[in-house]
């Protein structure tokens, strides 16, 4: 990437410029913005930003932690669907429903743990008699 700028021509006496003053590279706080930076930098109108690709990613995750949640590790699993899933609805998700069962998913897990807690007496699965 080269930045120019413009750089003053000493005058002579009898005001033309001097001989080898020209313009060159010049980096710092005085070049001007790059235009080709500026236009990759830009988004398409058909494009989604970063940040809501992000989201999405966090809700599908979310829905996923809850589902397997209640099948296993529902005391890991549960609270960490309802933090991605809070997350993603924060960061304005296009998937808000997975968010949205995502975080219900999550929330069923703990209550499956509390039944589980409270029938067993302690934080295990039983399937024995």
């Amino acid at each position: 990437m080269t930045l120019t700028a413009s750089v003053h021509r000493p005058e002579t006496d009898d005001g033309t410029t001097a001989a080898g003053a020209e313009t060159g590279p010049v980096a710092g706080p005085e070049a001007g913005p790059d235009p080709v930076a500026a236009a990759t930098t830009a988004t398409r109108p058909g494009s989604r930003s970063a940040r809501t690709r992000d989201a999405d990613g966090l809700a599908v995750a979310s829905f996923v932690l809850g589902l397997v949640g209640l099948l296993v590790m529902n005391i890991l699993l549960g609270p960490a669907a309802i933090v991605m899933a809070v997350i993603a609805l924060v960061r304005s998700t296009s998937r808000r429903g997975r968010a949205l069962l995502g975080l219900a998913l999550g929330v069923a897990d703990l209550v499956v743990l509390a039944f589980l807690v409270t029938g067993n007496g302690v934080v295990a699965w039983n399937f024995g008699g």
